[in-house]
Parts: C-alpha cells; structure tokens; sequence
C-alpha cells in the first residue's frame, strides 16, 4: 500500500513530466522551422563548398599545410617550433591533413597570423588550440596549435 502523500505527488509528476515533453517538442519544432525558413542559405553554402572544397590528391597536402603556417608565420615574425604533420580524421564529408605546430611570440602578431591562417576559403580549421603567457616574459605568447585543412570526401570507387 502507498503513503497518502506519495499518491498526491504522482500526478503532480506526472504534470510536470508532461510540461517538459511539451517544451521540448515546441523546442525541436521551431528549430525545425528555422532550418526550413534558412534552407535556401543553407543548400547554397553546400553548394559552394562542392564547387571549392579541395580534394586530396596525397597525404603530401600535410607538408604544404605547413609550409603555408611557416609563412605566414615568417610574415608576422611568429617563431615556428617543434613542427609536425599528419594525416587526420575521413569521414562521409571531409578528409583531412594536419600540422601541430608551438608558436612564440607578441600578442599583436599572433592575432594576425591566426586571421591569416584560418579563411573560410581556405578550408583550415584549428582543431586544438592552448595559449599561454610566456613565463620567462610576460610580453610573450606561447601558443601550440593543432591546425587542420579540409579536403573533399573520398569518392567512392563503382
């Protein structure tokens, strides 16, 4: 047999339970209805990036990557250290290649080099990013980044 208190909360949780569904159907259903209203936006941003998008033609596209971060990092005087490079995540939608690189430098000049670096028609992302005060001068940044760039999907062999 259940404690007469415990038979008056049930509905009340019951209600409860049922005003959380409701707000998150609405939830869900005016997000549906955004996506809906934006689709024209959104299947031409798909659009351009299959125009775009570079493929990968070999695993060599890592080396460019960076020889691309040292240059615009020679541009900026942004010290390069400890550089590596591999190749990244494939997926359904993207493959990608990747330096990790560990920068020092001002704060001004860094800034430039990270909006150098990372243009939408670049297709470069950066996957991992740690900044740090330099302890031995506070006028400094130490910066490790994991930079990656995005290459077409893979087309599937008939």
């Amino acid at each position: 047999m259940m404690p007469a208190w415990y038979n008056r909360m049930n509905p009340r949780d019951a209600l409860g339970v049922a005003h959380k569904k409701v707000a998150a159907r609405r939830a869900k259903l005016a997000e549906q209805a955004l996506y809906v209203k934006e689709r024209d936006l959104w299947t031409k941003r798909e659009e351009w990036i299959r125009k775009h998008q570079p493929v990968l033609n070999n695993p060599a596209e890592a080396s460019a990557l960076l020889d691309q971060l040292k240059q615009a990092a020679g541009k900026y005087n942004v010290l390069v250290e400890n550089p590596a490079i591999g190749t990244g995540e494939t997926t359904p939608y993207h493959q990608t290649v990747f330096a990790s690189i560990e920068t020092k430098s001002p704060w001004p000049p860094l800034v430039h080099f990270l909006y150098d670096v990372q243009r939408p028609d670049a297709f470069v992302t950066f996957e991992n990013v740690n900044l740090t005060v330099d302890g031995s001068d506070p006028t400094m940044m130490r910066g490790k980044f994991k930079i990656a760039r995005w290459f077409a999907p893979a087309q599937k062999t008939k």
